[in-house]
């Protein structure tokens, strides 16, 4: 099965609060358009950013999502200042006989993002003690003005990656198998990786996945 691949624009964010924004629209905006049955688009603003993004009305969906989030926060929390990736696979869950008396099911992928975080943190606020007092040292204008205009990079490469987001859906369609007869809202069967807490292991999922798949074509 021919596996489509996403390598979304590489997004530099300094904060937890920047990284649940970021991975919200991304995740949402996809899963979005991979929908299927009855969905009842919700729109939902990011609190750091003037962005509208659509979700699907799910529960379930959001859950998975906001867990997830957590998940990767938690491993940034131990690797700090690093470059990491979360993938979004889709797939077809085929039965495949295993032997006379028993079969076993496999996973087929057939389409994968990978969202690219730079993740590195600013200076905190530090304090200055002296032996009567403790002073704490406010940013500076300069490092406000910083600030604002790095969160405004961060919104336009955002919206960025959203547009790449839409243009590929738009334009790679052969490769979606078709729809299951189920009711309600539903997505093709996906799952969320992020890196462990071994990034080898992590790499060798990704390893063992193209190896079932087979060499997914590489999209720029």
């Amino acid at each position: 099965m021919n596996c489509e691949v996403c390598h979304l624009k590489e997004l530099e964010v300094h904060s937890e609060f920047e990284i649940q924004e970021v991975l919200r629209g991304i995740l949402h905006t996809i899963l979005f358009h991979r929908a299927l049955g009855l969905v009842r688009p919700k729109d939902a603003d990011l609190e750091l950013f003037e962005i509208t993004y659509v979700q699907c009305g799910d529960f379930e969906i959001e859950k998975k999502i906001d867990e997830k989030i957590e998940q990767f926060i938690s491993w940034v929390e131990k690797h700090p200042n690093k470059k990491s990736q979360i993938c979004l696979s889709f797939y077809e869950v085929k039965n495949k006989q295993a032997s006379w008396f028993t079969n076993k099911t496999e996973r087929l992928y057939w389409e994968q993002w990978y969202i690219n975080l730079n993740v590195s943190h600013l200076p905190r606020t530090h304090s200055s003690k002296s032996h009567r007092s403790k002073v704490v040292v406010e940013p500076g204008e300069n490092a406000l003005e910083e600030r604002s205009a790095r969160r405004a990079a961060l919104e336009a490469s955002l919206r960025e990656v959203l547009f790449q987001i839409i243009k590929f859906v738009n334009e790679k369609k052969d490769h979606v198998p078709p729809i299951p007869n189920q009711g309600g809202v539903v997505s093709y069967p996906y799952e969320i990786t992020i890196p462990s807490s071994s990034e080898s292991a992590f790499g060798m999922d990704m390893f063992k996945r193209m190896l079932q798949t087979g060499h997914p074509t590489m999209l720029s």
